[in-house]
């Protein structure tokens, strides 16, 4: 089991630790998630809490949604998520509320985001390619060149670098470490840079492979 956060990024900065140093930070409002839902291997076949993020109106959701929140007593939000137990029970209950004081500062976190869109992109910035050359009167500077592969085998093998839709993609940056945590603030400042933009949804957990 790792536990986990919803919230959003805000943005980078940087601060001073305690040997003066000048640390780059990203700073993630997380939290606060309350337990909407517990799962066990009784009832749902797996042990799990489901936790929510984020006010949201009760008319922007569906009448199922809206009757999910309603019996568990909750004000609606905007998104849920689930947090498995492997072991054993959850020893949460409807209605607790997880915080920034999950996590610790010292510790190793992973955070989940989806990544920046870059659009339609060529080889040259989509695989980070070199490109031809880029005298005058050269008429490829850019352009990926051939791909065939002549008579044998005939064919362009899958998986072939090629210009195509760039970013907006899930990622996971592992082994990330919390700096600091302002608890009135429900603020996370982790070390280093996490997916995503301003603004954009993010995950923080527990991390899988901590150094």
């Amino acid at each position: 089991m790792k536990l986990q956060l919803i919230g959003k990024k805000i943005g980078m900065t940087q601060i001073y630790d305690g040997n003066a140093n000048l640390v780059p930070v990203t700073v993630v409002q997380a939290g606060p998630c309350p337990v909407v839902q517990v799962k066990t291997t009784e009832s749902d076949g797996y042990n799990a809490v489901q936790i929510a993020y984020g006010a949201q109106k009760k008319e922007r959701l569906t009448k199922p949604e809206q009757g999910h929140f309603a019996k568990a007593g909750i004000d609606p939000h905007a998104v849920l998520s689930e947090i498995r137990f492997d072991d054993k029970a959850p020893e949460y209950k409807v209605g607790d509320v997880l915080t920034v004081t999950t996590f610790k500062e010292g510790q190793i976190v992973d955070v989940i985001g989806t990544t920046k869109g870059r659009g339609f992109q060529g080889n040259v910035k989509r695989h980070n390619q070199a490109g031809q050359p880029a005298s005058h009167g050269h008429m490829m500077h850019r352009r990926p060149g051939s791909i065939g592969m002549r008579q044998t085998p005939g064919h362009v093998f899958k998986g072939k670098d090629m210009p195509g839709h760039m970013g907006q993609v899930r990622r996971t940056t592992q082994n990330l470490t919390v700096v600091k945590i302002v608890e009135d603030q429900n603020l996370i400042l982790i070390k280093g840079s996490v997916p995503g933009a301003n603004g954009d949804l993010v995950y923080v957990r527990e991390a899988k492979k901590a150094k």
